[in-house]
This record gives structure tokens, C-alpha cells and sequence, in this order.
């Protein structure tokens, strides 16, 4: 589960915003000493010690120039207070409102539901929670937290590695794999648009692009074809599976006293010396003092932080136009646009966050990052207009000029990851060898093309898995992955074994690998393929060998990735590949009900065995409370779901009805204790981050000195205890984009009146769509849910992978 990056893990980052937790003037909270003590107000904790350590695995803070964003807080709750508080800079306001566009649908207050109960779903919408007490109980199970024993926890932790070492390392192998293909182009970067020739030149190129003085095609050459690996005709006869990679190397003791010295010097909280070394590395404390602004490179730390440190470091000779802060916030906003799923910026919303941020000159600061290389300039070439033959007699009539594309800054890393990805993605296209297959159309698709897009909804993942089935008959090696441990278990339910993207990427799962580290496949079909982030996916498509062929499925309704990039949207967009929809209908009332919302249209539907259940309320304090009633009493009593299996989901972290709240109240209700364990207690449930942008949910099963131990599914992992404060959280109630990709038995969606502007379509579509059985909607948001159903349509994320797949990828007209 993942949220985004848009979300990230449990929303283990915190990062710092200029926004309170609750919309201004949202309804306070209604506290119910008796019956529900802390629901209304959540303690302050030692989360707050450490928001800024927090913020480096959060996905989806903005700065955002709107109302309600995601997971904001105010300033003493999210960042780190570096120095003094710095007039020189802006008040962090978005690039331009590209850097405000919540690419997650949380917003900093609550969610959403209209208060039309009998909208979603026409049972017992007055009645609220009687509705559900009135059935008959169902003989719920007290399904206990009992899995593994603490001692199998720990032998398994100690013969296997944890998930997040086994990714971070094959990232990085795979990192260097790419850039060393690219490297062997002699050329520029592939799909190109990487710029090329001096600075000066670069500096030139882009003004004259602007001015229109020349074209796009000053600033990228059209790349060379990428080498072809030959195609593997059969399995290889050995495989090797790569070592399990180790951890990253800790910083150097000395590396962080260092470090420690110069944050005391420019007045900055000691306690980020471990994130600032372990980000700049053995010379952090000299680049520090060179380049102050370089704490800006540490998630969490604001602009205005940063200037108040290097004012206590370098006195008047710092000041609003010092380059080294103008490269550092051009480097700082675009990070900022991809933890809201861009890869890129138009060049006009960069200048306006550096307006926002007390740049003198934005423009020149702009020409400075990218004269210095810390940022990229794009701009894809328009179609050459078509030559018609000579026509003495027709008219001359000038056909009015298209508007040139717009001209994007980027970070190398995302750049790269999408060209790696568009460059893959035609190599299967176009090493494939086509057959004809029997069969379905999907199937037939399969056969003839190595790439395939295929769309529907739950019901429609029989297909793919049919698919897959078929094609390991013909002999095929063929391997399913999902975005979450919860498709897996679902899929091997069903008979079908399949591995979650990230094992696959690690290498903890899956196929072996040949000399040259591509996977023994012959089909690969990906499941939750919305999940799909742009470097995700470019590590995944550029480990298949030539010759495999990819099927990408996935419902296009959902949200979007956590991380940066759309890339399921994006190539169903570029029309490079056959798309095939599925006919087959989710079914019942649930289904029924998510399938009209992706149709913009909230329909009544008849809900006999009370499927679904509104619950009206008229303020967070009183939406917390009947949260808390319905997973602990009404839920498994009337429906018969126990509360181990109800999930709650809301719009975002902060407010009065957000995760933080709501996990509070229901861990006083459901295990209660002292948190002896970092603010945890055996029994907890909670949501681990093993990496940015993906989540995972499991349970305490013990603590000890190495940290404490889960159980997630049905693996223990060790959660290292200087990582727990940052990549645990509790996880009874999650976020929209962290639930993405796992379906519960029941689910409760909290919709409180204060989070009406962080609903959309896509928020609505997949809350409501993780429900099995039952959902019941917390509703205190009058007329949002239906207007958000018709009208919010998610912020556009900006990319360039549908560009350089059409390029790519173009079919001639006939």
C-alpha cells in the first residue's frame, strides 16, 4: 500500500507546512470525556520531536497555495525549526500552483461524504449506526493478533533480510545497470532531452526557445536506437539469483559529530546531524559550511529554516540572490512537485515559486540551476506541419501556428527514469515475436504484441490471471505481480502464485536473473499497474529481456502512484499499444455503487443485506466517536466482520478526524496501554514504510533491543528501532492512497465536514472501492461527496513519458 507521492509511507514524514491542521473555520471537534477520552484532540507526542526526520519517507506534503492539502500541520508540528526564522524568504507558497496540486487526494483536514446517506447506498441512511445494530449479530470472531511466536519472528528476522534492504540495494543496481546502458550510447540521453554543449550554449538555447527565436530541438538530439540484447529462445539452463544486498553503510561517527558542530554553530536542532550526513555524506560538514542552503537537501527542512541557518553561518554576506540559495530552492521546489507526482515543471511555475520565495530574479536564478546542472531544461518538438503538393490555384491561406510546447525543468533522476522507461517499453514493443494466440481478446493481444494495457475494475483481474494461466500451458515462462501483499494472498487463494513489485525488484521474490541481470521471463502481467511510479517501473521493464512480452492491467479510476510520474496513464494516453477494456461488472450493491462514481454519478442503489450504511454527524469530534462505535461494537456484531478486519479510511494525517486522531481513539478502545515500545504496545496495529511510498499493515508482535517485531501477512519483520519513529505509525485508519492496491472486509470511510476540498472522483472512487462486504460512510459533508463524484477531477500531474513514447512508439497514418 502506498500513498503520496503523492502519499508515502504510513505517512511516516510529517513534513512541515505553512497550513494548520484544520481548514479555517472548520467545526471544532466535539470531545466525549465519558465515553471516548483523547478522540477529539489527539496528544502531542513524540512525533512532533521528530517531524522532520519524519518528513523524508512522506510523499505528499506541497506547499500549496489552496485551503486543504494533504498531511499538512502547522509549523511547530511538521519541521524542524532551523535558526532563525528567515525574512529573506517566501512564505512557501507553491511553484506556481504546479507545487500546491495535492497529488494524493488527502487533504489537511478530514474527508468527505455527502449528507445524502440514501446517495451511497439506500439502507438505513437516519438510522446510522442503529441500522447496523438492528441485524441480527452474526456470531463475530474475535479474530486475535496471534500469529507467530516473538521467537519465530526473530529466527526469521535473522536469516532473511528486511524488505527495505533488499530494495534500497537493487535500486541502486539498477540504477547503475541504466546509466551504464545509457553511457554506452555515446550520445545523449535517450528519447532525449537532456540538454548538450557548453553552459553558455545551454543558457542561450533556453532563451531562445522561449523567445521563439528557435525550436525545441536546440536543446535534445533524437537518440540513437539502444543496443538489443538477443532474444532468449528458451529459459536459460542456470539462473543466479543476485546476493542478498546489505545496508547502506551507516554514517562515519566522526561524519555526524561534525556534522553536529556546524547545525550548533548556525543554531539548527543537533538532532538532524544523522539525516544531514547520511544525505550529504563523509564531507557534509564542509559542504555545510560552504553552501549552507544545502540543508534544504534534507526532507522536511523549509526555505526559511534554511536562510535562518545561513544567516548564523555566514552573517550579511548572505542574502536573497546568493546563488547558493537560488540553485538550492530551484532544486527544492521541483523535489517538491515530484512528491505531488510530477517529473517535471513548466519553466513559468518554477519562476513563480522562486518569486514566492523572495528571489529577486527568478529568471536568472532559473538560467544559474541550470547553468550549474542541477536541473534540466526540456521542451518536446512539435509535429512538422504536412507538405502539401504544389496547388497554384488553391488559396494561400497561413494555417494558424499550434502553441510550441511548453518549456519544462527536471531532475536528472526523473529524466532519466522516464527515458530508461520509454526506451524499455519500445524494446519489448519491438523485439517480440508475434503468435497467434487462441483465446480471449486479451489473450489474442498478448500473443501478438509485446505490450499490452488492459482496464477494468476488481471482477475484471480474473482476466489478466486467466491470461497468465494460459500462457505458462503454452510453455511460457510467466510470473503475476501486485502492488500489495494482500493481491498476493488473495491470487494464491484463487490458485495463482504471484509476488508483490517490490519483492520482485529486491530480488527476495521471483524469477533468476541471467549474466546480465534480466529476469527468466516470458510474460509478465502486472496487476495495480496505477501503482506503477515512473522509477519503479523503469527498474521493472528495463529487467525484462528482449523478447517478453508485458501486460500492464489496472483500474485507470483509481489514484494515481505515490511517487513521481504517471505511467499507466500515460501510456493508455500515448495510444502506442492495444488497450483492452474489460466488460465483465464488479458485482452487487458495493459494486454497483463504485461503478457509477467512476461514471461521475452517485446513484441510490438498494443495499438489502446492509452493504452499505451511512452514518450521519455533525462535526469531527462526533465523527471520531461513531468511527470508534462502529469498528469496535456495530461492525462485528451486526455484519459479523470482526474489527481485525475493518479498515478505516480518511482524506488526510492532520485534523480532527485525520489518521492521527482516529488512531488515537481507537487504540484507547482497542488496545489500550502505555505505548512502552517508542509509543507502541504489543497488539498494536500499524502501517510500516519500508520505503517511500509504499505501506504495508501488520501487527506488534514483541519489542527488544533491536527494535520491534511485526507481523505483516504472513512474513515478521524487524523494524530496526532508530527507524521505528520514522517508518511506523499506527495503521487502524490509513489514508486513501495508503489503502490503494488492498481490499478489507469491511471499511469505514470517515468523511468529516472539514474535508470537503480534499475530495475528488478518484478519492471517492477508491475509498469506496476497498470495501469487500460492507461500508459504512462516516457523512458530515452535505453536499461535497456528490458535487466531488460529478466534478473533482484530480490535479494533472506533468510528465514526459507520453511525449517520448509517441516518439518512440508513432504508427503512421495511413
Amino acid at each position: 500500500m502506498t500513498e503520496p507521492s503523492g502519499e508515502t509511507a504510513p505517512e511516516a514524514a510529517e513534513p512541515a507546512e505553512d497550513l494548520q491542521e484544520g481548514t479555517p473555520g472548520a467545526p471544532a471537534p466535539a470531545p466525549d470525556a465519558t465515553e471516548e477520552p483523547g478522540t477529539a484532540e489527539e496528544p502531542r507526542s513524540a512525533d512532533e520531536a521528530a517531524d522532520v526526520a519524519d518528513a523524508a519517507a512522506e510523499g505528499q506534503a506541497a506547499d500549496a497555495a489552496g485551503p486543504a492539502e494533504d498531511d499538512t500541520e502547522d509549523e511547530a508540528e511538521g519541521g524542524a525549526e532551523v535558526g532563525a526564522e528567515g525574512g529573506a524568504a517566501g512564505d512557501g507558497e507553491a511553484a506556481g500552483g504546479a507545487e500546491g496540486q495535492a497529488a494524493d487526494d488527502e487533504a489537511a483536514g478530514g474527508a468527505e461524504v455527502s449528507a445524502e446517506g440514501e446517495a451511497a447506498g439506500g439502507a438505513e441512511a437516519a438510522a446510522g449506526d442503529q441500522a447496523v445494530d438492528a441485524a441480527e449479530p452474526a456470531g463475530a470472531a474475535e479474530v486475535g493478533a496471534e500469529g507467530r511466536t516473538a521467537a519465530e519472528g526473530e529466527a526469521a528476522a535473522a536469516a532473511a533480510l528486511s524488505d527495505a534492504q533488499a530494495e534500497l540495494a537493487a535500486q541502486r543496481e539498477l540504477r547503475a545497470r541504466i546509466e551504464a546502458r545509457k553511457a554506452e550510447k555515446g550520445g545523449p540521453v535517450a528519447a532525449g532531452a537532456k540538454l548538450s554543449g557548453t553552459a553558455a550554449d545551454l543558457l542561450a538555447a533556453v532563451r531562445a526557445v522561449e523567445g521563439g527565436a528557435a525550436s525545441g530541438s536546440t536543446l535534445y538530439e533524437v537518440p540513437e536506437p539502444a543496443p538489443r540484447r538477443p532474444a532468449p529462445g528458451a529459459a536459460p539452463a542456470v539462473t543466479v539469483r543476485p546476493p542478498a544486498p546489505v545496508r547502506a553503510a551507516a554514517p562515519a561517527p566522526g561524519t555526524t559529530a561534525a556534522v553536529r558542530e556546524v547545525l550548533a554553530k548556525g543554531g539548527a536542532p543537533e538532532a538532524l546531524a544523522g539525516q544531514v550526513a547520511a544525505t550529504l555524506g563523509e564531507g557534509a560538514a564542509a559542504a555545510l559550511l560552504d553552501d549552507p542552503w544545502q540543508l534544504l537537501a534534507v526532507p522536511g527542512v523549509r526555505p526559511e529554516q534554511a536562510d535562518g541557518f545561513a544567516r548564523a553561518l555566514l552573517g550579511p554576506a548572505c542574502g536573497p540572490d546568493d546563488p547558493r540559495r537560488t540553485v538550492a530552492l530551484t532544486v527544492w521546489i521541483l523535489d517538491r512537485a515530484a512528491l505531488q507526482g510530477h517529473t517535471a515543471l513548466e519553466i513559468q511555475a518554477v519562476r513563480a515559486g522562486l518569486a514566492g520565495h523572495a528571489v529577486p530574479d527568478p529568471e536568472s536564478a532559473v538560467e544559474e540551476a541550470v547553468a550549474a546542472g542541477a536541473v534540466l531544461v526540456f521542451q518536446e518538438e512539435s509535429p512538422e506541419p504536412e507538405e502539401h503538393a504544389e496547388d497554384d490555384e488553391a488559396p494561400e491561406e497561413s494555417a494558424p501556428e499550434e502553441p510550441a510546447s511548453p518549456v519544462l525543468l527536471g531532475l536528472d533522476r526523473y529524466a532519466m527514469a522516464e527515458e530508461s522507461l520509454a526506451d524499455a517499453l519500445a524494446r519489448l514493443a519491438r523485439t517480440v515475436t508475434a503468435a497467434e494466440w487462441d483465446g480471449t481478446e486479451l489473450e489474442r493481444a498478448a500473443g501478438a504484441h509485446g505490450l499490452v494495457l488492459h482496464t477494468g475494475g476488481e471482477a475484471s483481474r480474473a482476466e489478466p490471471v486467466a491470461l497468465a494461466a494460459a500462457a505458462r500451458a503454452r510453455g511460457l515462462r510467466t510470473l503475476v505481480a501486485v502492488h500489495a501483499d494482500d493481491g498476493r494472498r488473495a491470487l494464491g487463494a484463487a490458485g495463482e502464485d504471484a509476488v508483490t513489485v517490490a519483492a520482485l525488484l529486491s530480488g527476495t521474490a521471483g524469477p533468476g536473473r541471467d549474466e546480465e541481470g534480466a529476469l527468466a521471463l516470458d510474460l509478465l502481467v502486472v496487476l495495480d499497474a496505477p501503482q506503477l511510479d515512473v522509477e519503479s517501473a523503469a527498474m521493472l521493464v528495463e529487467s525484462l529481456p528482449d523478447g517478453c512480452r508485458l501486460v500492464l492491467s489496472g483500474d485507470p479510476g483509481v489514484l494515481g502512484a505515490p511517487g513521481a510520474g504517471q505511467v499507466f496513464t500515460d501510456v493508455l494516453a500515448a495510444r502506442v499499444c492495444p488497450r483492452i477494456a474489460s466488460r465483465l461488472p464488479d458485482p452487487g450493491p458495493l459494486g454497483e455503487l463504485v461503478s457509477g462514481i467512476g461514471a461521475g454519478e452517485l446513484h441510490q442503489v438498494e443495499a438489502p443485506g446492509k452493504e452499505i450504511v451511512i452514518v450521519p454527524v455533525r462535526d469531527a469530534g462526533e465523527a471520531v466517536h461513531r468511527t470508534v462505535q462502529l469498528v469496535a461494537d456495530s461492525v462485528p456484531r451486526a455484519i459479523g466482520v470482526p474489527s481485525e478486519q475493518t479498515q478505516v479510511v480518511t482524506v488526510g494525517h492532520g485534523g480532527s478526524a485525520g489518521t492521527r486522531a482516529l488512531n488515537t481513539a481507537l487504540k484507547q478502545r482497542l488496545n489500550p496501554g502505555p505505548g512502552r515500545f517508542g509509543g507502541y504496545d504489543v497488539g498494536d496495529r500499524v502501517a510500516y514504510a519500508p520505503a517511500p511510498g509504499r505501506t504495508v499493515t501488520g501487527t506488534v508482535l514483541s519489542a527488544d533491543a533491536e527494535g520491534l517485531r511485526l507481523r505483516c501477512g504472513d512474513e515478521a519483520v524487524l523494524v530496526p528501532r532508530e527507524r521505528v519513529e520514522s517508518e511506523l505509525r499506527h495503521g487502524w485508519a490509513l489514508t486513501a492512497h495508503q489503502a490503494a492496491g488492498t481490499r478489507w472486509p469491511a471499511v469505514v470511510v470517515v468523511l468529516p465536514g472539514d474535508a470537503a476540498g480534499g475530495l475528488s472522483r478518484p478519492w471517492v472512487y477508491t475509498a469506496f472501492g476497498r470495501a469487500e462486504r460492507h461500508l459504512s460512510v462516516v457523512h458530515g459533508v452535505d453536499q461535497a461527496l456528490p458535487r466531488a463524484v460529478a466534478e473533482g477531477v484530480a490535479p494533472e500531474r506533468t510528465t514526459r513519458l507520453r511525449p517520448l513514447l509517441e516518439t518512440l512508439l508513432a504508427v503512421p497514418e495511413e
